[in-house]
């Protein structure tokens, strides 16, 4: 038996028992069958769902979390290659465009903390474009209420940083070019197209004359095969 497989059962058990619910509760609560609870419990937990294991928690007030680790170590250090990678990408294509790109734009502001991974400016355009890098989506309810506060704070975190104020603001979410995030954006195409309605060629007309304040998902190639922009999702 795996040893944290062994440990996870040994968790949920005593979770449930803290609860006050029986195994035969869990399972009419959540509709699954209790021998899925009992191979949970008994750390049997290659043969049940992913999904059936995190309902099982959160009915007990508990959260679980997938690790993956790589040659040793956890593997979150391959998305920060990744993240890192299309940050750089992204860069070198605006400077090319005579954007001023300072990476990790730390600010703290009326008890907002956090930092803007590309935070490119224009002073002779008076133009700032608000960059946010996602080499994945997590959460994008999360994912469009920061970028909200971190488009709000631009005009302020400009004049203080660099003392003139911007006419126009790019919002603008970077992704890698792949199909996987290209799903996630068709499954929410409502909502997105309405947040972030701008794509490629759009976006890079915009870093020529930033002449209106715009918002848009640009899609990059991938920065391991070809430090390009993309065409696709024009």
């Amino acid at each position: 038996m795996n040893a944290d497989d062994e440990r996870l059962g040994q968790l949920f058990r005593l979770l449930r028992s803290k609860a006050g619910l029986t195994q035969e509760d869990l399972s009419i609560a959540t509709s699954i069958p209790v021998r899925d609870i009992q191979r949970l419990e008994d750390g049997r937990v290659e043969r049940i769902p992913v999904g059936r294991v995190r309902r099982l928690f959160s009915e007990v007030d508990g959260r679980t979390r997938i690790s993956v680790w790589w040659k040793g170590a956890a593997a979150d250090r391959l998305l920060d290659e990744r993240h890192a990678a299309i940050a750089e990408l992204a860069s070198r294509v605006m400077s090319r465009y005579r954007w001023a790109v300072p990476a990790e734009f730390t600010y703290s502001e009326y008890g907002e903390r956090g930092s803007i991974d590309l935070f490119g400016h224009r002073a002779d355009l008076l133009a700032v474009a608000v960059c946010e890098v996602k080499s994945a989506f997590g959460s994008l309810e999360g994912l469009n209420r920061t970028l909200d506060a971190k488009v709000r704070l631009a005009p302020k975190l400009c004049m203080d940083r660099y003392g003139w104020s911007p006419r126009n603001i790019g919002r603008l979410l970077i992704v890698p070019d792949e199909s996987t995030l290209r799903r996630v954006v068709a499954a929410h195409r409502q909502t997105m197209s309405v947040l972030y309605p701008a794509r490629g060629r759009e976006i890079r007309a915009w870093l020529r004359k930033p002449d209106r304040n715009i918002a848009g998902i640009w899609f990059l190639s991938d920065p391991q095969n070809t430090p390009a922009v993309s065409d696709a999702g024009r």
